[in-house]
């Protein structure tokens, strides 16, 4: 472990690596899917040598921002360490960005230089007349196609002749990292990440999961993301424990994975938890090492799965989002179906509050979840380029998460929904996820969402809508879908109006856009009260 791992405020993932390295070298780290192993010694070096290239060879300086356009690999590891070594600013682009999401953040992060996989060479060429601030590629892989002559482009692989990096070590409070935030409404906005931010959300995960030297973490979920970068691949760091790090997430490939690593800690989001349920159930469901998994959100029905079939011991979930890094966690022994967990209050201060006055709530009541740190930069430093943003989260020195949430008397916190996707009828707040979780259940639905459409002459009141993706070579039946979905709901959530779909409209890190759907309306789809009585 980490020797200042109980002192949070002067904590850096770098300084941990670089202490793990000292004192056992040739201790194993990473296994990447490709075949690539580092020891912690090799990774460390690796990632000073980088450092040394970025300065020296291509001329970029500390606070300067670099991006990464990198699948998960061992590479992307040294090139994200090394670019903290440096005091630079890695920028973690998500390699779905396409066309205008993409030029978005190379352009509002001004970046001169960007660190890319071969195969995503081409997105980045297709802009190149719309990239005023671009001067400079690393290419990871074979050569790439031909790229404008006014860029330089150089090979990832000449790092590995540089010495190492000897420049000055971070300090916590400086920025790490940028990530992009999805958002709901208006361009993504980029979160200013301090390394002290960063290496929180891996302390939460060691102390959440009670993780010791003879754990192994398997990581699936994308390192150009808080879980997988500081959640899961932080917590090994501090931990001084291996991992095994799979390009992309593979439904049919995790078990195998699992088991053929020895790992037994991962990470889960609640898509990723569901396809591996959906998998074919086989007689080797059991036979791995995995004693617990973190999954946001996580079901009870989810949670049960993995207990029952799959033999996991704890299934624990957690809240958090990138502006706050994950100040609630489940525990291990602790059942929690449903909630998110309880905060770690030596290091955060949790509120559920009035949305629109941020007066505390009654325990039990329904409130909008607010955060603040007690650990110095162990927060976002704010928005890049959007003061005003900054502002407006903070409101009353409490960071407003958007997300509704409720607390018990023991402190136990449940995530309700989205503030803005709450459907609000006949004097009730409805979670769109538990009537998800009932409709997504009956046969022939393969994906639902719900989510509110106004209702008429109801006073800011709304009706439950649902968009339905059928199952292959399934017809659905409208009013048997509102029959068998209102046996199960209160009466309060039946849902009125329905369509069929052939897909539900997603961000790139699969969350569905309940804004899209409600900019649709209710025109032309299936109303349950307009139907003839059957």
């Amino acid at each position: 472990m980490y020797s200042r791992i109980h002192e949070p405020h002067a904590c850096t993932l770098t300084d941990a690596l670089r202490e793990w390295a000292a004192s056992r070298p040739a201790a194993p780290w990473l296994e990447d899917s490709q075949g690539i192993a580092f020891t912690v010694g090799q990774a460390f070096t690796s990632s000073q040598r980088f450092a040394s290239f970025l300065h020296h060879q291509l001329g970029v300086q500390p606070e300067e921002r670099v991006g990464v356009f990198m699948s998960n690999s061992c590479a992307m590891v040294a090139t994200t360490f090394g670019i903290g070594y440096l005091r630079a600013t890695a920028v973690m682009l998500n390699t779905e960005l396409r066309s205008s999401f993409l030029r978005h953040q190379l352009n509002d992060c001004q970046l001169a230089t960007i660190v890319v996989d071969s195969a995503l060479v081409e997105h980045v060429a297709s802009l190149a007349d719309e990239l005023p601030h671009l001067r400079t590629l690393v290419v990871v892989g074979d050569a790439p196609a031909a790229v404008p002559e006014r860029w330089r482009q150089v090979a990832w692989m000449d790092s590995s002749a540089c010495a190492p990096w000897e420049g000055p070590a971070p300090r916590p409070e400086d920025i790490f990292c940028i990530m992009y935030t999805s958002g709901t409404t208006g361009p993504s906005k980029g979160v200013l990440m301090p390394h002290c931010h960063c290496a929180l959300l891996g302390l939460g995960a060691i102390r959440s999961l009670e993780i010791t030297e003879a754990d192994k973490y398997y990581i699936c979920l994308p390192l150009f993301h808080a879980n997988g970068l500081f959640m899961q691949l932080g917590a090994t760091v501090l931990a001084g424990i291996p991992a095994f790090l799979k390009q992309r997430f593979s439904a049919s490939t995790w078990l195998a994975d699992i088991r053929r690593s020895g790992a037994t800690l991962t990470n889960h989001l609640g898509t990723t938890a569901m396809f591996v349920i959906n998998q074919p159930p086989t007689e080797q469901d059991r036979d791995h090492r995995l004693r617990a998994s973190l999954s946001a959100p996580n079901p009870a029905q989810h949670e049960a799965v993995f207990r029952e079939r799959f033999g996991v011991k704890d299934v624990l979930s957690g809240f958090g989002m990138t502006e706050v890094g994950i100040p609630i966690w489940g525990r291990i022994g602790h059942a929690a179906p449903n909630a998110a967990g309880w905060a770690h209050e030596d290091r955060f201060e949790i509120c559920i509050a009035d949305p629109e006055t941020d007066v505390p709530v009654l325990a039990g009541q329904v409130g909008e979840i607010l955060v603040r740190p007690k650990v110095p930069f162990g927060f976002m430093a704010g928005y890049l380029n959007v003061p005003a943003k900054t502002v407006e989260a903070w409101r009353n020195l409490w960071f407003h998460t958007g997300d509704a949430g409720t607390r018990d008397e023991q402190g136990l916190i449940t995530f309700v929904d989205r503030i803005k996707d709450c459907i609000r009828r006949r004097g009730e707040n409805i979670s769109a996820t538990e009537v998800e979780v009932v409709v997504g259940q009956l046969p022939g639905v393969h994906e639902v969402a719900a989510y509110a459409v106004p209702a008429q002459g109801a006073g800011g009141e709304d009706e439950v809508m649902l968009a339905l993706v059928p199952s292959e070579g399934a017809a659905l039946d409208m009013a048997d879908i509102v029959r068998q979905a209102s046996a199960q709901l209160p009466r309060f959530a039946k849902p009125r109006y329905l369509r069929q779909m052939d897909s539900l409209p997603k961000t790139a890190t699969g969350k569905i856009q309940r804004a899209v759907l409600r900019q649709q309306g209710s025109a032309g789809a299936y109303d349950a009260e307009a139907a003839p009585a059957r």
